[in-house]
């Protein structure tokens, strides 16, 4: 197979591509694995341990949990006044606020959240694991353990915590934006926002939010833990054309789900 293979240089590339591909989706579901068995076991759940969790995952959420609701409600009210104003124009408000709370809350602020976790948090968690790989005397598991760990746990936390609170927000200033600041609207607001999450959309929301954080948390952080292992350059690059990938096609499974 090598020797047919390195008789066509295009078919080599191809072969080289497919097999670092290979290699680097190995690598994330590997992660995924022993996160997953630590965090299964009594050992990782130590008093020091706990203590270094709680202290990562309030320095990854803080910082940026304000920053990121305030742009949500600003961006809310602002998308809400532009659909609502266009549909009066032909004639469709009736459904102007249902298509804010699906496009917005169900679609647009989960994927934005993640996006956000993962450039202000795990890409930069990634980056700190490769360097520590090349100074840290643990290796292997114990890495994993006390580094590697409580960084997935927080980017899986300030991701569902992004998401959960700013879709939120979303909500309030929806309604706002539409009947202002009073409750003449409740009524209908609480029926339309009933139609709108119904018991499957409910779940594929779930999901997809639940999807989302696991890529932001892992995908960066095993292309770090293996950086200096593969000396390559562009393995951040390669990391970050993972993570985009995979949030699309969760993106693309969602919409599947919701509306086929």
């Amino acid at each position: 197979m090598n020797a047919w293979v390195s008789d066509a240089p295009w078919l080599a590339r191809y072969w080289n591509g497919a097999r670092r591909w290979a290699l680097a989706w190995w690598r994330i579901a590997d992660l995924g694995a022993v996160v997953l068995v630590l965090l299964l076991s009594p050992s990782s759940w130590g008093r020091a341990a706990r203590q270094g969790m709680a202290r990562r995952i309030v320095a990854d959420t803080l910082p940026i949990l304000l920053g990121f609701t305030v742009l949500a409600a600003l961006v809310s009210l602002v998308l809400t006044r532009i659909v609502v104003v266009t549909a009066l124009s032909y004639g469709l408000s009736r459904y102007a606020l249902e298509m804010v709370v699906r496009v917005l809350v169900l679609e647009l602020i989960p994927l934005t959240a993640a996006l956000f976790v993962a450039m202000r948090t795990t890409i930069p968690s990634g980056a700190q694991l490769a360097r520590l790989r090349g100074t840290a005397r643990e290796r292997g598991l114990e890495l994993v353990r006390t580094e590697a760990l409580p960084r997935v746990v927080a980017g899986v936390y300030a991701s569902v915590t992004l998401a959960a609170l700013s879709c939120a927000v979303a909500l309030v200033m929806a309604y706002i934006g539409v009947y202002g600041a009073n409750l003449a609207g409740l009524a209908g607001y609480t029926r339309m926002f009933g139609q709108v999450f119904t018991p499957q959309i409910t779940l594929v929301f779930a999901l997809k939010t639940a999807a989302f954080s696991l890529a932001v948390a892992l995908i960066p952080l095993a292309a770090g833990l293996h950086a200096q292992r593969s000396g390559r350059a562009d393995g951040a690059e390669g990391g970050l054309a993972h993570l985009f990938a995979v949030l699309l096609l969760i993106e693309m499974v969602s919409l599947m789900g919701n509306y086929y």
